[in-house]
């Protein structure tokens, strides 16, 4: 059933999983009233969208210090002056965007990340959009055998092959251009069940990405690889995702426990420019069998 809200104006995106919130101006301020009601579409949708927020960098943090405690990044370049803050850019001669695999943010991480809080500072005139899936979509749909064979499973994840050394190779500096790099911390490796249940909520969603997610644990690769490729497969059905366009000012706000995204790639030669905080977490549970 969905929730009544007062203070904001909701409008959903899709069936699965998002909502454009209307009536809030960060930037003239967040009522304590409408503030609550955003973070219950948050719980709700699972991805948030606000458009048209003129906000400084301050504002930003502001904003994202009354979700929780700010993770700093460990591997983007952050904005000048505002640490908190990372960039995630393409410059018009780039050929690889960042965030272009089906992911969810942080699952390296013993505890991984609440969720982040994206807003466009320069968009391309045509593309850069970002896909989002509903993992608790994806494991409703599943059937009950896979349901009850997950639930007993957990998974490897690791920063290392993402953002150590190894994801480096071939890649010259130029094309590179200082938007990622810190190769000696990807050391975070992180054992979480492959169906949470979620801290917010209490439903279950599906918790493997093809980003960060190796094998499950007690499994070979070799075993582990057709199990989660097919997850993977079936997580991005057309049916569980919604598509946001971004416009200068839009925001995004997505729950990494609930969400995997996706930022396409089709905009060469243009020049995107995001501000990404991301929100610290709590440690997540199996869902029951």
């Amino acid at each position: 059933m969905e929730s009544e809200y007062r203070y904001i104006r909701v409008t959903p995106v899709s069936p699965a999983l998002g909502a454009e919130i209307g009536n809030v101006d960060i930037a003239a301020g967040v009522s304590d009233e409408q503030f609550a009601e955003i973070r219950q579409a948050f719980i709700e949708y699972g991805v948030i969208f606000l458009r048209d927020q003129e906000i400084t960098p301050e504002q930003h943090i502001g904003f994202a210090e009354r979700w929780g405690q700010i993770n700093i990044n460990r591997f983007f370049r952050p904005v000048a002056s505002h640490p908190q803050i990372a960039e995630v850019r393409k410059e018009p001669h780039q050929k690889n965007n960042i965030g272009a695999q089906w992911h969810t943010d942080h699952s390296y991480d013993q505890v991984p990340a609440l969720g982040s809080i994206l807003y466009a500072r320069e968009v391309p005139r045509v593309g850069g959009d970002t896909l989002f899936a509903s993992m608790y979509a994806a494991y409703d749909a599943l059937s009950d055998g896979m349901q009850r064979m997950l639930l007993g499973l957990q998974a490897e994840h690791s920063s290392r092959h993402s953002f150590g050394e190894e994801a480096y190779v071939g890649i010259d500096d130029d094309e590179l251009g200082g938007r990622l790099g810190n190769v000696e911390a990807a050391t975070q490796d992180a054992l979480h069940p492959v169906v949470i249940k979620h801290p917010l909520s209490g439903r279950p969603a599906l918790y493997v990405n093809p980003e960060f997610t190796l094998r499950f644990a007690g499994w070979t690769d070799a075993e582990s690889r057709p199990l989660l490729e097919y997850l993977y497969q079936h997580a991005r059905q057309n049916e569980f995702t919604c598509r946001f366009h971004w416009q200068p000012g839009s925001m995004a706000i997505w729950d990494n426990r609930a969400t995997q995204h996706c930022a396409l790639n089709d905009y060469h030669g243009q020049r995107r420019l995001m501000h990404r905080i991301t929100l610290d977490g709590v440690p997540l549970e199996a869902a029951a069998a």
